[in-house]
């Protein structure tokens, strides 16, 4: 019989190895006993898995522990000297429960897993760890595992055993820190956590896992047994073409973009059939969604995730993203998912001091903690935190299909006295103060993606100086693909806020960006960042009366779509929306039945199409090659003038934009040669809502008049406050 110190510590739920007690064991004799423990139970017998003949009722022993019986159950089995097949039968108050004993099967990880888990070098670690539907021995049911290093003692507990902590206690693996346990009849759709113990005895508030493939809604935050989402086979797509190719992206928050009929969120069906045709109907190659990974509190719009692997359960199941994806993909339009490794938030059922010790966060919060969010910082020199994160990025490629990953907060990560004063950071081993194990791990994690996903894209939100982000780590850069241009889009929102008469003081902000454009592979943003917090919407920055905070914002865009780099617009901005973004309602879709509005949309329905369908406005984007100055020094007509070019050399765009109310006549300017050059876009045109100011026929000829150091020339009319387009072809 079990020593009646362990029977205590089992039903105190403070035993460390359960596996070692429960189930079938031989004792010194070589008589076989069974023991189980289940509190609250009327009785329990060993039934033979084989031929269904009750062998034996186990006594339960006769020990209260705090203040109820035990609930443990043991016997000896007569005529058996080796292990076999059975189950239980139990007897509750409420009924008779007949179920395979999960301590009578053997562990869960193989001995490689082990190791990888072990080493950190295991590329695909949510295969192994969070809960995952299996047949062990002819069993279905739910293997479990958790890396909880310092715990003394792990439990599963869900609605599949009363939440109670001494019916499921799991085997640690020692070498990895790893603790396993598979329970039979466990389906999907079960929810679960874990109970944990920590070393010094303390039970934590239950936790849910790290590696969960879905969540409840808030505010409940249990896990729930999902399928694994099966991979998606993807087309290889060589980089060198995704760089080179037009790239216009919708930058939409989900929750607040269209709410359902009831002021809900809507589902994913429900996205699809809408967001997805009015995305393409615009024009846009992608679709940005704001996090979607699960996230306890709607008014961090996700990037506070606790659920780093489930999607979140507002608008369905994740299954449902699967289709949504596969739905993008049909239209045309490829995904990218804002993803967040730089932080995560406290809430006591996540990853805060996961086994009672800080795990998954640095523990000193020098370190460890962000000062400005109350959040908490990934301890990147931790190998098994690194590959929780690098295996979370190839997860959404892989069995999600993403496109791209779009990374959050990426200067936070890479600096360790970000947002901090003197003596609130600790300096790097060299004394200096990048984060070098930030820097390791991005560098990883993007060598990993082009290793295993190629044709899939990484974008940096970094907002620094730090060199070569969009550079392959072979030659000292990060390896990001893309990084959005924060310096050009603050520097040319500022300058749209100022009177036209004023802007001539301020023309070096619509063309320093021209000094580093070609230094890295840049976005160029209008993100959701520019419109909340009291910044206000896009419509409302611009300068000037009703007419001309319109006219301004075309320019902007106009001017926007004819510089080099990628394009990115936040929802609401395509027919400015007046209001500063709600993320706890709609967009303002009435706004759409007044002329200047829909023309805002049309616009951007047009540059959409003229950009797609002219090599010369994306083919090129980041060389010198693709830009040539015309004129940047007209400062005090508030007039920039400049040529994009594609590699055919025979086809160019002439793109002029006007700052300022006044219509310019017989304004000159140098082109590339002779011939035609035909307006494709003119942001003051009547069909945007503009007074339709124009040069006659749309169409301009170059005579040989020497200007702005150019042989050839053509003589304009300006449009005030516009971009106009025109395309030469000889």
């Amino acid at each position: 019989m079990l020593s009646k110190a362990e029977v205590i510590s089992l039903c105190r739920g403070e035993h460390g190895d359960p596996f070692a007690v429960l189930g079938l064991h031989a004792d010194s004799k070589g008589r076989i006993w069974l023991r189980s423990l289940q509190p609250g139970a009327k009785s329990v017998s060993i039934i033979d898995a084989d031929n269904g003949e009750v062998l034996v009722e186990l006594a339960q022993r006769k020990i209260e522990v705090l203040g109820e019986s035990s609930g443990f159950f043991e016997a000896s089995i007569l005529g058996r000297s080796k292990s076999f097949d059975y189950r239980l039968r139990i007897v509750w108050p409420g009924g008779i429960q007949e179920v395979d004993d999960p301590y009578r099967f053997s562990t869960v990880l193989g001995e490689l897993d082990v190791w990888l888990l072990a080493e950190g070098s295991h590329l695909r670690p949510y295969e192994r760890l969070g809960a995952h539907l299996r047949e062990i021995d002819g069993v279905k049911g739910t293997a479990f595992a958790v890396w909880a290093p310092d715990a003394q003692r792990v439990s599963v507990v869900g609605d599949f055993n009363t939440w109670d902590g001494r019916r499921h206690p799991m085997r640690l693996r020692r070498e990895c820190g790893v603790w396993e346990l598979f329970l039979p009849g466990v389906a999907a759709g079960a929810c679960y956590k874990y109970e944990i113990r920590s070393k010094d005895g303390h039970v934590l508030p239950l936790k849910a896992d790290p590696y969960g493939f879905a969540a409840q809604l808030r505010p409940a935050s249990a896990s729930i047994v999902c399928e694994l989402p099966k991979t998606v086979t993807r087309a290889s797509v060589a980089i060198a073409a995704k760089l080179n190719a037009p790239v216009s992206i919708y930058e939409v928050h989900l929750g607040s973009w269209k709410r359902a009929e009831d002021g809900g969120f809507p589902d994913w069906q429900r996205i699809s059939e809408t967001l997805i045709p009015y995305v393409s109907d615009l024009g846009f190659t992608h679709l940005e969604l704001l996090p979607i990974s699960e996230h306890p509190f709607d008014g961090s719009w996700g990037y506070q995730p606790l659920g780093m692997y489930a999607p979140t359960s507002r608008f369905g199941s994740p299954q449902g993203f699967c289709d949504f994806v596969a739905a993008c993909h049909t239209a045309g339009l490829e995904v990218i998912i804002d993803w967040v490794p730089a932080h995560f938030p406290t809430d006591e059922q996540g990853l805060a001091r996961f086994d009672g010790q800080p795990l998954y966060e640095y523990s000193d919060p020098r370190e460890g903690k962000h000062l400005e969010w109350g959040t908490l910082i990934y301890n990147f020199g931790r190998h098994e935190v690194f590959n929780f994160l690098v295996g979370n990025a190839l997860f959404w490629i892989e069995h999600y299909g993403v496109d791209g990953l779009r990374v959050d907060a990426v200067a936070s990560m890479l600096y360790r006295d970000y947002d901090r004063s003197a003596g609130e950071w600790i300096p790097n081993i060299h004394g200096g103060r990048e984060n070098l194990e930030a820097v390791q791990f991005l560098r990883r994690m993007n060598e990993v993606i082009g290793l295993e996903c190629p044709g899939a894209t990484t974008y940096a939100e970094e907002s620094t100086a730090w060199p070569a982000v969009s550079r392959p780590p072979s030659v000292g850069g990060l390896g990001f693909h893309f990084k959005w241009n924060m310096g050009w889009m603050h520097d040319v929102l500022d300058y749209m806020t100022h009177d036209p008469i004023h802007r001539r003081y301020h023309h070096n902000q619509l063309t320093f960006g021209l000094l580093y454009a070609f230094t890295e592979n840049f976005v160029l943003p209008l993100s959701h960042d520019e419109v909340v917090h009291g910044k206000g919407s896009l419509i409302s920055k611009m300068s000037g009366d009703y007419w001309q905070k319109f006219a301004n914002l075309r320019a902007l865009y106009g001017f926007m779509w004819a510089h080099p780099g990628k394009k990115l617009l936040f929802m609401g901005g395509e027919f400015a929306q007046w209001k500063e973004w709600d993320d706890d309602a709609s967009l303002d879709w009435n706004l759409l039945t007044f002329p200047q509005h829909d023309g805002v949309r049309s616009l951007i329905r047009d540059l959409n199409t003229l950009y797609r369908n002219t090599p010369a406005l994306y083919e090129i984007d980041f060389e010198p090659a693709g830009f040539e100055w015309i004129s940047a020094n007209d400062s005090d007509n508030s007039i920039i003038s400049f040529i994009r070019r594609g590699r055919d050399r025979s086809r160019a765009i002439v793109c002029v934009c006007n700052f300022t109310p006044v219509v310019r006549s017989a304004y000159r300017i140098g082109v590339p040669g002779p011939g035609a050059y035909h307006e494709r876009i003119n942001t003051d045109s009547q069909n945007y809502g503009g007074s339709n100011v124009s040069n006659e026929g749309g169409r301009v000829d170059a005579v040989k008049i020497a200007a702005h150091g150019r042989e050839w020339s053509i003589s304009l009319t300006l449009p005030p406050l516009a971009t106009v387009f025109f395309e030469w072809i000889h």
